[in-house]
Order: C-alpha cells, then structure tokens, then sequence
C-alpha cells in the first residue's frame, strides 16, 4: 500500500452500502482529498493529536468538546444538541421552548422510522427515515428491520418508551465488537411486537411498512477477533495511537493495539498517516 500522509479535523466517517449490503467507509480528513478507508484494510496507520480542538459547528478553537465535537456554547444553544434528540419524547416544540422552531421542523417534523436491530443485543431505535441506513451503520448493526413509520419525531419517540419495556435502547459496544452471527428472527419478533403493542397504542394511523431484514457486511479481519482483549484507545490520554487497520465497524476503527471510537473525537486535529 502507498504511504499517505493527511491533515485535519476529525469527522465522522461517510457510510454507504454496496449491492451485497457491504459496509464502505469514506474518511473526510481533507474535504478535497476523500479516502476509500476499506482499501486500507491491513495497513498500518498512526493518528497523532496536534493538542487543537475545533467546534464541528462553528469551527471555534475549544479546550474541550462536549457531545462528540461541539463547544459547550454550541451544546447548550443548539437544538440538535438537545436532550430532546436523545429522548424524543420530550419535545420542546409543542411547550413553545424549541431551541430553533425552524430547524426543528425541518428534522423534526418529517417522516421517522421506528426500528429494531441486532447490535450487542436486540435493540429498539428510531431515527430520521432519510437517515435510516447510515443509522444502522453507525451502530453497528448486524441486522435491522423497520417497524412503521410515522410523522414526526415526537410520535416515533412515545413509541419507542412503549418498546423499551420489551427491548434495549443502548448498545454495548464491546459486545457489539465481538464476532457473532445474526442470531434472532427480527421478522418474527416484529410480528410478536406489533400484536403487543397494539394492546396499548392505537396504530391504526401508523404505517406498517416493509418486511425486509437488512443484513450487513462489516470489513473486518478474522484475525481481529482472534485478540484475547480489545482495549479502548484514547487520545487524551495517548496523544498518538497507531497499529494495523484491522477492521471498521459502527464507527470503530479496529486495530491490532486496541480500537477507536472516531466519532468520539470529531473535532480533533490531527495527522494521520498510512504505511
């Protein structure tokens, strides 16, 4: 593989799928120079930390990010920093208190997919229906399968409080991590769900959609799994992490020394070099 050196800010790696339903990773360092990550599988890479932290939103110098790569200013005043992002059911736009009407309307008030998937464990999620697949990507997800649709996120958050008393709604990353096969029938305990649920919603208005279980091929390396214990790399406290491109999973970079949770850095300046 050709040496490559790269400069720039940390941001979360561009998804997409193939027609096998294989996982490509786009890795943004330099707008202007994008990297197929996958074709360096097997390589040996060293990511070192400049000290800099810039705000993904604002491009402000920060001594600290808060909620994977925004300043803290940017964290209490932007609507999609919100805890109602994280528990939708708690929508402030209804109580005239959304931090931005505009943008919630626009991400907010739109068409939402309540969904169940295979990660560490079956877990329920909603997300954005255009943002449905790089969702599942993102969490690593083995399988997936959409439950129904609805208008808004508010809704698609009431429900998923009604599936939590069924199901996960976290994933536990070092179990995701591990190697494992799709080991649950999502179609049919989508049928058993739906009859569950219908015990205590009224979906009738609700769409219940496609019936397709999405299974998905993560670039990973046998020899991966074979390590008797995966640390987790950190540059706040090693400024540097380096080893062989062993895999991508979520948005895990598995590495002969450990594995590194990208999105965790967004922000970080830094160099990185392949070889």
């Amino acid at each position: 593989m050709t040496k490559m050196e790269l400069k720039g800010n940390l941001i979360k790696l561009k998804t997409s799928l193939n027609e096998k339903n294989d996982v490509c990773y786009n890795l943004e360092l330099e707008k202007d120079n994008p990297i197929i990550l996958n074709n360096f599988i097997g390589s040996q890479i060293e990511i070192s930390f400049s000290g800099l932290i810039y705000c993904i939103a604002t491009g402000v110098k920060i001594s600290k990010s808060y909620n994977q790569g925004y300043s803290y200013k940017s964290y209490i005043t932007l609507p999609e920093c919100d805890l109602c992002q994280v528990r939708p059911e708690l929508c402030h736009f209804a109580a005239g208190t959304c931090r931005n009407s505009d943008w919630g309307k626009e991400n907010c008030f739109i068409p939402h997919i309540v969904y169940l998937s295979e990660t560490s464990d079956v877990k329920v999620g909603i997300t954005r229906k255009r943002n449905l697949i790089n969702r599942w990507i993102d969490q690593g997800a083995l399988q997936a399968i959409q439950l129904m649709e609805v208008s808004n996120r508010l809704e698609a958050g009431k429900i998923e409080v009604e599936l939590k008393k069924y199901f996960k709604d976290i994933t536990n990353w070092r179990k995701m991590l591990k190697k494992k096969s799709c080991e649950e029938n999502l179609l049919e305990v989508k049928r058993k769900i739906l009859t569950s649920l219908f015990q205590s919603i009224d979906l009738s208005n609700y769409e219940n959609i496609t019936h397709e279980v999405l299974k998905l091929n993560y670039p990973i390396e046998d020899k991966f799994f074979a390590q008797e214990k995966v640390t987790s790399l950190s540059l706040d406290k090693e400024k540097k992490i380096n080893g062989e491109l062993l895999g991508i999973k979520g948005q895990y970079l598995l590495l002969s020394t450990g594995v590194f949770n990208l999105r965790k850095y967004q922000g970080y300046q830094v160099d990185w070099k392949f070889s």
